[in-house]
């Protein structure tokens, strides 16, 4: 399996993305996600990036960005403006989980969420060993981590319960981007490094 600029991720939101929709990526980074969006489903795209040299190169790639802080919540936009709410890899660095994933619902129809796995079988081996983990997943020392928590597919799914939140699909991947298959929550929280997730609300 190719993969998108290493990010097996976003194969799989452009797979849950139809032509011509309107997407709004929160913590864009340089804007990668949206371009490919853009190329490959001639999406509407606008981003949210808190980071200047994130926004220059989100710019220079043709990406409408917003500068502002996510943990301010999603104020600016009104309910149901877009059809898909982004939030890659970044939930794990945000301190108002629960404000967050109610925003994204209200501004969008649905929300997609992307997270490293802190039950990933290589994960517990580390911790086990006394140290914490560092993965293509969890890049990151913990003296410079931007992850202020560390949660499991489990933990995520209770809160989605927790929240009312209707999963409508879920993907999870290991640590080379393809996809784990297992009958059980329970293995797929073993065997997967990364998980992403498609949500709406109760309508």
């Amino acid at each position: 399996m190719t993969h998108t600029l290493g990010r097996p991720d976003f194969d799989v939101i452009a797979s849950w993305v139809k032509p011509g929709h309107r997407v709004l990526d929160l913590g864009c980074g340089d804007g990668s996600l949206l371009k490919r969006l853009i190329e490959v489903r001639d999406v509407q795209g606008w981003g949210v990036e808190i980071d200047d040299a994130n926004i220059l190169a989100a710019v220079k790639q043709g990406i409408n960005v917003i500068q502002s802080n996510l943990e301010n919540g999603l104020a600016d936009f009104a309910d149901d403006a877009f059809d898909h709410v982004v939030l890659s890899r970044t939930l794990q660095t945000v301190r108002h989980t629960e404000t967050i994933l109610r925003e994204m619902l209200r501004v969008g129809k649905e929300a997609v969420v992307s997270f490293p796995n802190f039950a990933y079988w290589k994960n517990l081996r580390s911790v086990l060993d006394g140290r914490m983990p560092v993965s293509e997943d969890l890049p990151y020392q913990w003296y410079d981590s931007p992850n202020v928590r560390f949660f499991t597919l489990l933990d995520f799914e209770a809160l989605c319960t927790q929240m009312g939140l209707i999963i409508r699909e879920r993907q999870v991947l290991d640590e080379a981007g393809n996809p784990v298959v297992a009958d059980e929550a329970r293995d797929l929280n073993f065997l997967g490094s990364l998980a992403v997730y498609r949500l709406t609300r109760p309508r």
